[in-house]
């Protein structure tokens, strides 16, 4: 019996300890979930930013990269700490549904209009919109996303800006590719076709064919990245000491220089406007 008793003792210490075990490590996990967008890991930025953030916290960031609004969904049931995304109506209607409590700028990228270097609908130059409106004139094949993902939403809106209702004009020349951009860049090199591409992606995509940039510099362009905090209040879960310690990293001098310091074949990708515009 007293053998039992002692047996019963250790197993139960054991067990004791493997639970106070889990939850000081859970404690000490100096981990956040960063939901952001496929471009943004494609582009090889987080590669870049992430080790230097660890290096000076000690805080390890696992990423979710997915499309813009797959992103804030996931945010929306708490799957992730801190977002990190470039579609602002989108951010705002998240904070003001109470998902967050703040969004801050971060930087920016831009996007490019590529198409076939003969140019068969005369836009090449700096106006998005009169490009655009050419192509719709002469029903030039165009690529377009077509996955909800920021880049379409901001063709979208590119449309719109035009004064073209895309939805009733578009045919056979309009032609959804329904992936990702890598996806719809190679559809517009197959079909010698125009495509709105993020200049990162472009900067990568190395089979381009008879491809080029037609258009850029238009400030309509420019594509905007907010950072927010998911709101702790709405989920426990969220880290909020060190989300915040991320984000506070992001927008500080230190971040802003990491972000400009980031280039591709000697192209700065992302340029940092933290504390600019009061976002």
């Amino acid at each position: 019996m007293g053998r039992l008793f002692v047996a019963c003792a250790v197993l139960c210490g054991l067990g004791c300890g493997l639970v106070l075990g889990a939850v000081a490590s859970s404690a000490d996990d100096r981990t956040i979930v960063l939901g952001s967008t496929i471009s943004t890991q494609e582009s090889g930025l987080l590669d870049h930013l992430l080790p230097e953030f660890r290096d000076k916290t000690g805080i390890d960031v696992k990423v979710i990269a997915r499309r813009a609004d797959e992103v804030l969904d996931g945010a929306r049931k708490g799957e992730a700490d801190v977002v990190l995304t470039h579609a602002r109506p989108q951010e705002e209607k998240f904070v003001a549904d109470g998902f967050a409590v703040k969004r801050l700028d971060v930087m920016y990228s831009d996007y490019v209009l590529i198409g076939p270097r003969s140019d068969p609908a005369g836009v090449k130059g700096k106006d998005i919109a009169t490009a655009l409106k050419a192509i719709e004139a002469k029903g030039a094949p165009f690529v377009t996303r077509g996955d909800r993902s920021g880049t379409h939403a901001a063709e979208l809106a590119l449309w719109i800006v035009a004064g073209i209702d895309i939805a009733a004009a578009k045919g056979a020349w309009y032609r959804e590719a329904k992936q990702g951009m890598g996806a719809a860049l190679e559809a517009a090199r197959a079909a010698n076709a125009y495509v709105l591409s993020d200049r990162g992606s472009w900067i990568s995509f190395t089979e381009r064919g008879d491809l080029d940039i037609l258009v850029e510099g238009d400030k309509r362009l420019l594509s905007q990245y907010g950072v927010m905090l998911v709101n702790p209040d709405k989920f426990p879960n969220v880290k909020k000491e060190l989300g915040q310690a991320f984000i506070d990293w992001l927008v500080s001098p230190d971040g802003q220089a990491a972000i400009a310091g980031y280039k591709v074949g000697g192209q700065q990708l992302f340029f940092p406007n933290a504390n600019q515009s009061g976002g």
